[in-house]
């Protein structure tokens, strides 16, 4: 996988776009757990379906939520699930969304920093 993964603690890391084909390596990497928070084909139909990288992403072992975040437009809601998938899937967990900066700004909104 030669997606850079950015590390936010030691239990949550986030990431840039990332495609099925990545999802073996992502397990390989000693990831649980998988949250999409890119809403399918905001970058054009060249980014991978939500449904692909999930299909992917089981069939490496990995449990996985598609949780869309409108770049630009995190609502409390947002936050709120956000916060519900930290506590509820394995760890560790890796999100990704475009270039992972959605993900981030969740994870710091949840976790206060």
């Amino acid at each position: 996988m030669a997606t850079p993964i950015n590390p936010l603690s030691d239990d949550f890391a986030v990431a840039p776009q990332l495609t099925p084909e990545d999802m073996s390596a992502v397990a390989k990497a000693g990831y649980k757990s998988v949250i999409i928070n890119r809403p399918d084909y905001e970058g054009g139909s060249d980014q991978p379906s939500s449904s692909a990288v999930i299909e992917a992403a089981r069939a490496a072992g990995l449990k996985v939520e598609y949780q869309p975040v409108v770049s630009g437009a995190i609502t409390p809601q947002d936050v709120e699930r956000f916060g519900q998938l930290l506590n509820e899937l394995p760890t560790p967990i890796l999100a990704y969304c475009r270039s992972g900066g959605r993900c981030t700004t969740l994870y710091r909104a949840v976790k206060g920093g």
